[in-house]
């Protein structure tokens, strides 16, 4: 069987220079991706700033069809070798989820907004925000294990991630009580809706760090089984 030829010299390092300008676009996307969730959950919170959350979506939205569009051109052009697929591969998911983030945040925005003129319950907002803190750290962290390929803190992700699919099963019982007051339980049920954002959002964090531990190991495995009855999305 005949070796791959190696590539030239000079095709080596302008794909290594895109490769590099890959790696800083995806870092880039990652922080507005973080800014907006961050944005979005601060919102809901002060019940102000929802359309600057959902205007920023624009530039998340550009890195995501920037990042695409060179990787498409560095597969056409570049030859790029096995383990360059393999971080193209990656970084092709990696951006999809990350603008997936972006469009939770908007949904965040968007019922915050539809509800910011109810009356809410404090005790049921501490939890939305308990929740969107630690999702807010798994997102900084998946993005910390991709620059650094730390695989020990991608293998940490769905720990962290524990709690987050705790709160927001238990949600649900916090709001029931609610159905004496009509506008305080369809704030309550909008805020559920919510809730399920934020879960989503800790679940694309657990996912960047699956395609994480793929670049690093070259073997891609699920971090989570969702066909476990302990996994049953609720």
């Amino acid at each position: 069987m005949s070796a791959i030829p190696e590539l030239s010299p000079h095709i080596r390092r302008r794909l290594d220079d895109e490769l590099r300008d890959l790696k800083l676009k995806i870092r880039s996307m990652g922080a507005a991706s973080q800014n907006m969730f961050e944005s979005a959950l601060h919102s809901v919170e002060s019940n102000s700033g929802f359309q600057e959350v959902i205007a920023a979506d624009d530039e998340v939205d550009g890195y995501y069809m920037d990042i695409e569009r060179q990787i498409l051109d560095v597969l056409a052009l570049q030859s790029p070798m096995a383990s360059d697929l393999r971080f193209l591969t990656a970084l092709l998911h990696v951006s999809l989820h990350l603008e997936r983030v972006a469009d939770m945040s908007v949904n965040i925005a968007k019922i915050g907004a539809c509800v910011s003129h109810l009356p809410r319950n404090e005790p049921v907002m501490t939890t939305i925000m308990e929740m969107g803190g630690i999702a807010l750290r798994m997102i900084e962290a998946s993005m910390d294990a991709f620059a650094n390929r730390d695989l020990d803190l991608c293998l940490r992700m769905p720990e962290m991630d524990d709690p987050v699919d705790r709160l927001n099963r238990g949600i649900i019982q916090e709001i029931l009580p609610m159905c004496n007051d009509m506008r305080l339980l369809e704030w309550g049920m909008q805020i559920h809706v919510i809730s399920r954002q934020i879960e989503r959002v800790a679940d694309h964090a657990v996912d960047i760090a699956e395609q994480t531990a793929f670049l690093i190991t070259g073997e891609f495995r699920e971090f989570t089984d969702a066909s476990h009855p302990d996994n049953v999305d609720l």
